[in-house]
Parts: C-alpha cells; structure tokens; sequence
C-alpha cells in the first residue's frame, strides 16, 4: 500500500503509476524532519529551505542575530507537519500533472494563436506568448 491518497492516480496505467510513485517517493518530504529543523535548526530558517520556502528562509537567516526567529520557529514546530502535508499534496498534483501530460496518446493542448503545442501547465504560449485558455467553451466556433 503506497502512502498517499490514490486520487492522484485514478487515470493512469500501470507503468504510469510506478512512475509516479518512484518521482513522488523521490520528491517527497518528512513531516519529522521538518519538525526537528524547526526545533533545532528553525532560528537559521533552514526549515523554510526544506520546504523550498527561499524567501522565508533568507529572512530568518538575515535576522537569525536578534533571536526573534528562534522563538518563531518553535510556534512553527507545531504548524510543521501541516505544511509538509500541503507540500507533499503539491508535489503529488505536480507530478501527477505532468506525467498525464506527457502520456502518449493524450490529446495535446496547443496555442489557439499560434497552433503550436504548449505545456499543459502553462498560462501562456512559449511560442507567440499568446494567453493559453483552458475553457471547453472557447474552443467552439461561434455562431
């Protein structure tokens, strides 16, 4: 039994899945690590890095002198397992996401100005920088 809600998974074959849980097994973080970081290491703001949280991080790591982070950061030991959670769920969607987009027989989402393909993950065209609509409706010829 693999450890994360089988939604992500529902559309893909078998191959698919193995995938995904091998990227997902690789991309994935540890909810006790993170609360040790906060403990331990949280007045540097290394558990910001952890969770790839650069800005936060650097700021801890600038103000990491008056102490204030320290004192934040064990609040934050508490709120730790939550976070790791949500950035656990997103890496699954990312992971997810990409490889349905990647899988062979998959209708390809292209550019309504340009017609090239695009990524479906993608806001604009890496061709024409067109806006990318995902909407069924706007893809219908108008009456």
């Amino acid at each position: 039994m693999y450890p994360i809600d089988p939604i992500y998974t529902i559309n893909m074959n078998d191959q698919q899945r193995a995938w995904f849980y091998a990227e997902y097994e690789r991309a994935r973080k540890d909810e006790v690590i993170g609360v040790l970081l906060a403990i331990f290491l949280g007045g540097l703001g290394i558990h910001h890095f952890y969770l790839r949280r650069d800005g936060l991080g650097l700021l801890y790591l600038i103000f990491s002198w008056t102490g204030i982070p320290m004192v934040i950061a064990w609040v934050e030991a508490f709120l730790m397992p939550r976070r790791v959670r949500q950035y656990n769920a997103s890496q699954a969607i990312y992971i997810s996401t990409h490889i349905l987009g990647a899988a062979p027989g998959s209708p390809a989402i292209r550019c309504n100005a340009c017609g090239n393909p695009v990524d479906p993950t993608a806001v604009f065209c890496n061709h024409c920088g067109a806006a990318i609509t995902r909407s069924p409706l706007s893809n219908q010829p108008a009456f």
